[in-house]
């Protein structure tokens, strides 16, 4: 007798030791028929517009669905090996084509209505009427109100947007993985630190080839461009990236990776569901579910944002420029010179490197400072705990309250691989809520892509990176601490996209205080901890070139929201568009051949189209809400923890973000305590 098959569980921890790509195909099809069933049952006539005849059970058979797909989706980004791309790829376009129909179903969009219009609405819960409201407002999103006539376009619209997503991602990551700098004149490695080399060696070996292996990915890339005294090298890779995925890609792509025409597709395909609609353009599609109004409020934020971190940055280069001729003999600056010249500006400004620090920085006391960080704040307890994982390297842990009940479990997949998507991100495997046998505790998915350890040492982070673990671990604790009972509005779940930013952003400011970080070092050599005399250092150093980083996210931000708002194709291109952008607030332009655009996966395939402003957004409401704990004199004061957790982690999308904000706060979000911190008004 055959085994089951283990995507049908449909619930509780997902049995990575069992899941193959060949149980995808079958029990995908079998959970879409089942939740097309259920959807006909329970859009009868007969059966009654009350939430517990009707909305409670939808929710309850499409978790189903949700859960099963979830780790198909997870395992296409962390095991992008053939056979799992062909397996999600093939099942993509008919999942999207079912949410898709869901999106439309008159006879569903009927018994929401009926519910808010019915007696019952004024007896639910907050959390209920939340969901219903934002059920209503997502039919009209997935043009349940369109003509029939229209229908169909819509959803082949969802359809062809779905796979071109998927084919975005791909391209970059085989871009990315196309290319390989093989150095066999260990002299040409002048100035790399010794634990980059010892890596790049291992990476030669793995690929059966003398020398070093470099490649595109993060770990092996920044490195060079930081301190490589070998201009020719810091060249070669800087266009290596900056081409990936585009018509300039070389050293082993291929042309069917070149994202150009995707682009041009993916945007069109948005204004045209923009227009089906009824609106104007795709952003303003983008903003019904966000916190920001208008595309024109946005525009006028980041413009403002940028007037006043523009100066900065123009003092910035003016100093980069300034040292790199004065102390390198460097009389023109190229885009690939700017990260070493920084590195030297740095290290003689303030006597430090970030590879001094970067040893200091080992991943288990990394790990172990974290973890403080949070049980001290929220006052629970993490312990190691075990699951089946999909890669040997991935941990995972159990969340408990000070009664030793269980709040919530996540893994951590913290290495890079070639079969990993690039980047930093949190998923979600299960969600809070309430069910017949009780709550169904949450299980997130921690995903950064570092450098693994080599030979019998504990893996070391650059700072950077620490603060990439502790902006992702955010999300996870947002997700972890809910105490919804709801599926829609538990977690991130209803929680508005440009506020989503904040729990995880407020989590980075930690990273800076020397009563977290004295207890989160051990050099890897000799097992000090990072002495003060250098932590003052990097505090002094903090805001090093801070008005260059803000322009380069505001310039970002530009581009995506002009690009879904104020673009036409017929009259220029995307990169005649980042041109002008750049023009206006760049004060460092790249070279021509530069196609940022073609690997900026975040808004062609990763759901922030019209939305990256929200890292901006969400960083003024991450560091005003930090700056109550800055008030009390303690970060780690735990009666404001509470509150935090209380008020903003806890109620996940139940109210709108801004409520929830000003009942922590007390009052609206100031820009003060960002620009504070940023270095751009006095302390």
């Amino acid at each position: 007798m055959s085994s089951p098959n283990p995507l049908l569980i449909a619930s509780g921890l997902p049995p990575f030791d069992r899941i193959t790509p060949e149980h995808v195909q079958p029990a995908i099809r079998q959970l879409l028929a089942e939740s097309r069933s259920l959807v006909e049952s329970l859009t009868q006539p007969d059966t009654p517009s009350t939430w517990a005849d009707f909305a409670a059970p939808l929710t309850d058979g499409m978790e189903r669905l949700s859960w099963a797909w979830g780790i198909v989706g997870h395992l296409h980004s962390v095991n992008d090996i053939p056979a799992w791309r062909d397996a999600y790829n093939t099942m993509l376009p008919e999942v999207t084509r079912f949410y898709s129909e869901l999106g439309q179903n008159l006879a569903l969009f009927d018994k929401y209505k009926a519910i808010r219009s019915g007696s019952e609405y004024a007896g639910l819960t907050q959390a209920q009427k939340k969901i219903i409201d934002n059920e209503i407002r997502d039919f009209r999103l997935s043009g349940a109100e369109l003509p029939e006539a229209d229908k169909p376009r819509f959803q082949a619209i969802q359809e062809e947007l779905a796979s071109l997503a998927a084919r975005f991602s791909e391209n970059v990551l085989d871009a990315t993985n196309a290319f390989a700098e093989i150095i066999t004149d260990e002299a040409e490695l002048d100035g790399l630190p010794e634990d980059i080399k010892l890596a790049a060696r291992a990476a030669a070996e793995a690929a059966g080839v003398e020398g070093w292996k470099f490649t595109l990915q993060a770990p092996s890339y920044l490195p060079v461009m930081q301190y490589a005294t070998n201009q020719a090298l810091r060249a070669r890779m800087y266009r290596a990236s900056a081409t990936r995925a585009s018509e300039f890609s070389d050293s082993g792509s291929k042309p069917e990776w070149d994202n150009s025409g995707l682009m041009t597709r993916i945007l069109a395909l948005r204004q045209e569901e923009a227009r089906l609609l009824g609106y104007h353009n795709f952003a303003e599609v983008s903003l019904v579910s966000k916190m920001a109004e208008t595309p024109a409020q946005v525009l006028a934020f980041l413009r403002d944002m940028a007037a006043k971190a523009k100066p900065y940055a123009e003092k910035d280069m003016a100093e980069l420029k300034a040292f790199a001729a004065s102390e390198l003999g460097m009389a023109e600056i190229e885009p690939w010179d700017v990260a070493f010249i920084s590195e030297k500006l740095l290290q003689a400004r303030y006597a430090f490197s970030e590879q001094e620090v970067k040893q200091y920085f080992t991943e288990p006391k990394v790990i172990g400072g974290l973890f403080q960080v949070i049980e001290t704040l929220f006052g629970v307890r993490i312990k190691p705990d075990t699951a089946p994982v999909w890669d040997d390297s991935v941990r995972f842990y159990r969340l408990e309250n000070p009664a030793g009940e269980l709040v919530g479990q996540f893994y951590m997949d913290l290495y890079a691989r070639e079969t990993k998507r690039g980047g930093a991100w949190m998923d979600e495997a299960v969600t809070r809520r309430r069910t017949p046998s009780g709550i169904q505790t949450p299980v997130a998915y921690l995903n950064c892509n570092f450098s693994k350890p080599l030979g019998d040492k504990p893996a070391t982070f650059t700072h950077d990176e620490v603060i990439t673990l502790f902006h992702e671990a955010g999300h996870g604790f947002h997700h972890l601490l809910t105490q919804v009972e709801e599926l829609g509005v538990s977690g991130i779940r209803g929680v508005e996209w440009d506020a989503v930013e904040l729990p995880s952003q407020f989590l980075e400011n930690f990273c800076w205080e020397w009563a977290v970080l004295k207890n989160m070092t051990c050099h890897v050599d000799t097992g000090a901890p990072l002495p003060r005399a250098l932590f003052d250092k990097m505090l002094a150093a903090k805001n090093f070139q801070s008005g260059l980083m803000t322009m380069r996210q505001l310039e970002f931000s530009l581009f995506d929201m002009l690009l879904h708002s104020d673009f036409n194709p017929q009259t220029q291109t995307v990169m005649d568009l980042l041109a002008e952008v750049r023009q206006e607030v760049a004060v460092l332009i790249p070279p021509a051949w530069h196609r940022f655009p073609n690997s900026f996966s975040h808004i062609f395939a990763g759901g922030y189209g019209a939305g990256y402003y929200s890292y901006k957004w969400a960083e003024v409401l991450s560091a005003d809400a930090y700056a109550a704990f800055e008030e009390t004199g303690n970060p780690l004061d735990q009666a404001t923890g509470q509150r935090y957790q209380e008020e903003i982690l806890a109620m996940g999308g139940v109210r709108p973000a801004l409520e929830s904000f000003k009942a922590f706060r007390g009052r609206e979000p100031s820009p003060d305590a960002l620009l504070r911190h940023s270095g751009m008004i006095p302390a």
